[in-house]
């Protein structure tokens, strides 16, 4: 009997991600928007939209950080939510649900087993690099949070498991490259010769800052800009005026590009600070190099030149076609559990 694929699902509370592997080769790779926080029924849609990639496959892995939506009233509930979602959106089909260090668990035994499921993505991907790099340090920059983790001696040297953990020693870091809300870059920025302080209103987000430097992918942000408007150049000054009581008229074009310029620093400062503290407790050596992964992984190749490492991309630990490992690099925790689930029984 020839080999069924197997899918990979990253269930997140903004995006759904799928991977769909055969014999260790990505076939497919997609991610819909999902904004999970407003119902289930957003999950479903975003199901169906990639059903069709996903009918003939005989194992899916799933892992998840969905559970942390407002939608439910704590990560428990969460959990048990996505996963009975998933049960009745493929009845018969086997389902293996990643928890972390644990390995794939039923359905069952991961309901009963909720801290180990939630929020365990991260480690699927840096368990994945880990199987083919003796030591780097794995960083997953995405469109709301960011993964600093090293490896060593073919191993994730994890400090801490839990979000809460994580956050605490600097291996979690909530910021990313679409999402992330201006605000949460810095309080005070400089323009016209002053420095001043910006507007603590969700007026503009990452995806705008990264929009005007010209780093940002062009399919990575998927949701509806802050305002509902244009996700152009235009659009994104504007929004960015807006951050500090300004119209987009009140400067030219090149002083909210310097503007924007400022807080993509503000944020790679943030994401290199956490990396040098997670670098400080880490046996890696100074060579080791930076496997970027995430949508926002432009950044980690900045972190790489800037710390004299080389670089890596997460798509060239995967094997397939040129595009499917580049979507591969943007959804890893997906890729990751295609690859693994495969071969965990």
């Amino acid at each position: 009997m020839p080999e069924r694929p197997v899918v990979g699902w990253d269930l997140g509370g903004a995006h759904l991600k799928v991977a769909v592997a055969e014999r260790g080769r990505l076939l497919e790779v997609a991610q819909v928007p999902c904004p999970l926080w407003q119902g289930l029924e957003h999950l479903i849609r975003s199901i169906d939209q990639v059903r069709p990639l996903v009918e003939t496959a005989a194992v899916h892995g799933i892992t998840m950080t969905g559970e942390l939506v407002d939608l439910f009233e704590n990560r428990s509930q969460g959990v048990a939510r996505l996963i009975e979602a998933m049960t009745q959106a493929f009845p018969g089909r086997e389902l293996r649900i990643y928890a972390g260090r644990s390995g794939f668990l039923t359905p069952r035994e991961a309901g009963a087993r909720p801290d180990e499921v939630a929020s365990a993505n991260w480690l699927a991907s840096a368990s994945f690099a880990a199987a083919r790099l003796e030591e780097a340090l794995f960083i997953d920059i995405g469109s709301t949070t960011t993964d600093i983790l090293p490896i060593a001696a073919g191993q994730v040297e994890a400090h801490g498991l839990t979000d809460a953990a994580r956050l605490t020693c600097e291996e979690l870091v909530y910021t990313g490259v679409t999402r992330t809300p201006v605000m949460a870059l810095t309080d005070a920025v400089p323009f016209e010769g002053a420095r001043q302080r910006i507007m603590a209103e969700h007026f503009a987000t990452a995806a705008d800052v990264h929009r005007l430097t010209g780093q940002l992918p062009e399919d990575a942000d998927q949701h509806p800009a802050a305002d509902g408007g244009a996700k152009d150049e235009t659009g994104s000054a504007r929004r960015l005026a807006r951050m500090l009581g300004r119209d987009l008229e009140s400067a030219n074009m090149a002083a909210w590009r310097r503007l924007a310029s400022y807080l993509a620093e503000r944020q790679l400062q943030s994401i290199q600070d956490a990396a040098a503290c997670v670098l400080s407790r880490s046996p890696i050596g100074d060579l080791a190099p930076v496997v970027g992964a995430g949508i926002g992984r432009f950044l980690a190749a900045e972190l790489a030149a800037r710390s004299k490492r080389p670089y890596r991309d997460f798509a060239a630990l995967v094997e397939g076609d040129e595009m499917v490992c580049g979507r591969a690099a943007c959804c890893a925790p997906a890729a990751a559990v295609a690859l693994l689930a495969r071969g965990s029984g």
